[in-house]
């Protein structure tokens, strides 16, 4: 019992458990704020690799659109529903 007591008397001790109990939940850079904020910042890199990627994908296909122009034709019949002058579409909607 004299030894514990003892070593709660210890000014050191006391003062660097304070300042760790400090740090760790009372200072503006604790624990659960740096948890919150390294979650955010994985969100937005996630995020910028997925804009990243749809970038990539929509220039490639804006290259190809702008030097083929096949393809061209064949993006404005399945996105816009455009025919030839002599065709006739037909939109089949499938039920579920």
């Amino acid at each position: 019992m004299k030894k514990i007591f003892s070593v709660l008397k210890n000014k050191y001790l006391l003062t660097t458990v304070g300042l760790v109990v400090w740090i760790l939940f009372f200072d503006k850079n604790d624990v659960p704020t740096q948890i919150d904020l390294r979650k955010q910042v994985r969100e937005l890199q996630d995020e910028r690799n997925y804009y990243a990627n749809e970038i990539n994908g929509i220039s490639s296909d804006l290259r190809e659109l702008s030097t083929n122009p096949k393809t061209l034709e064949k993006f404005a019949r399945e996105k816009y529903y455009m025919k030839r002058d002599n065709e006739d579409i037909f939109v089949l909607v499938e039920k579920k």
